[in-house]
């Protein structure tokens, strides 16, 4: 039975929080350990500079921390083969030729795309590599031939976008040389982790997170400062659980879920000060989060073995990618001197 193919990514743009672990990094590491996936991991730097053009060495400066996560997260070299986008060119070809089966009015309705020009007030200024970003994943996706993708609920149009290039190229040059993937999403309530000033994503862009780099004492301090109840200003005041993050992240993260639920109550009769919960909240993370620090910390003693790591990972990208370009190319007839 062969195994289904996975293909993931980040953007190399700063250090992985806790909302990219409990949404997409801890689902990695266990379709990698079923045995069941043959599992791509990018570090996606092109897709990074379409609005990062001006400032470049931002992602080369995160593109070694990333991969410095992605290893103290437990993502096994032996088992995933994790790359660098903008060394395997077969991408940007690929992309090339999709980009001729999607028009203009379909890149502008794009519900994901939309919404993050928006986010990013780029107003009449949208650079054109991002506009046609969807294009450059399809041609990510396709190139291993994955159909698993793991993502959050609102990366699906993105998906779909993927879906309707691999049915237009397949029917145009009529062969079936690509796949269609699938989405593979996380358990409801963890697609979106809340910051910890209460805003409803966590962001590198917003400064509101808790990077899986974070000293036990930078945690802690975050921690103690989180959005709560604003109402809740005497311990013996009832409190609000909905919207509260403190109470969010212990519904993720604590494992002794009898016991929040006692917390709740207790919190919404009065009775329970803040700062007790933060300080529950605390130690949960640091359960979770020690175990990443100690792993990352040995990994960042030998940074050549990381750099050779991604070189490893990238010449097997490539190998695999540049197979589906000769398949692309020879369906198109561009195969004009292969004997």
């Amino acid at each position: 039975m062969s195994k289904h193919v996975v293909l993931t990514g980040d953007r190399p743009t700063g250090r992985l929080h806790i909302g990219h672990y409990i949404g997409s990094l801890k689902n990695r590491v266990t379709l990698q350990n079923s045995g069941d996936y043959d599992n791509f991991i990018m570090i996606a730097d092109t897709q990074a500079l379409t609005d990062n053009a001006r400032n470049p060495e931002k992602i080369r400066q995160s593109l070694m921390e990333v991969a410095l996560d992605y290893l103290a997260v437990g993502i096994d070299p032996a088992k995933s083969t994790i790359l660098v986008q903008s060394a395997v060119p077969a991408l940007a070809e690929l992309t090339m030729y999709y980009l001729d089966l999607v028009t203009v009015a379909r890149l502008n309705r794009n519900p994901t795309v939309k919404t993050e020009i928006k986010q990013k007030a780029f107003g009449e200024s949208v650079p054109a590599g991002f506009l046609i970003y969807p294009v450059s994943q399809a041609a990510d996706i396709t190139a291993f031939k994955a159909d698993t993708v793991p993502v959050g609920d609102d990366q699906e149009p993105m998906l779909e976008q993927t879906r309707e290039i691999v049915r237009t190229f397949n029917r145009t040059y009529n062969k079936d040389v690509l796949v269609e993937p699938e989405g593979y999403f996380p358990p409801k309530g963890l697609g979106r982790l809340p910051g910890i000033d209460g805003n409803a994503k966590m962001s590198k862009s917003l400064n509101n997170g808790i990077y899986l780099a974070d000293s036990a004492d930078v945690v802690q301090k975050k921690i103690m400062s989180m959005y709560t109840d604003p109402n809740h200003i005497h311990v013996e005041d009832p409190g609000q659980v909905e919207g509260n993050v403190v109470f969010t992240y212990l519904d993720i993260f604590d494992p002794d879920q009898s016991a929040v639920a006692e917390l709740k109550a207790q919190y919404q009769h009065g009775g329970l000060g803040d700062v007790k919960l933060k300080r529950r909240l605390v130690d949960v993370m640091e359960a979770v989060l020690t175990p990443i620090r100690e792993r990352r910390e040995a990994y960042a003693k030998d940074m050549g073995a990381v750099e050779q790591m991604l070189i490893d990972g990238t010449a097997k990208a490539n190998v695999v990618a540049n197979q589906t370009l000769a398949e692309v190319r020879a369906a198109i007839g561009f195969n004009y001197f292969d004997k």
